[in-house]
């Protein structure tokens, strides 16, 4: 199993859970409202009158054959909207109660 976080721009959260849908991926932990900067060309998402916009986050733990798809459902809805940008971070989970 594997724990995804795909930090994304407010303006995708319809996208998201469309993603999350149609992957079958039913549980997830949500946070709105989440600030922060990418790391290569991204410009800050701080909700502040010079930089209003803001991110949210999505952590799901997914069985291994589910990563990959998710990954490129990823990986298109940031091409779609390069400026805007979403980002996923994987870890391996060891165990679950």
């Amino acid at each position: 199993m594997k724990a995804v976080m795909i930090i994304y721009n407010q303006a995708n959260t319809e996208r998201v859970e469309y993603m999350l849908d149609r992957l079958l991926i039913r549980g997830f932990t949500y946070w709105e409202d989440v600030q922060g900067r990418g790391s290569e060309t991204g410009e800050p998402h701080r909700g502040t009158h010079t930089w209003p916009e803001m991110n949210s986050a999505l952590l799901t733990v997914v069985d291994d054959d589910k990563l990959e798809p998710l990954l490129t459902a990823v990986r298109k809805l940031d091409l779609r909207n390069t400026e805007i940008g979403v980002r996923a971070f994987v870890w391996g989970i060891e165990q679950m109660v």
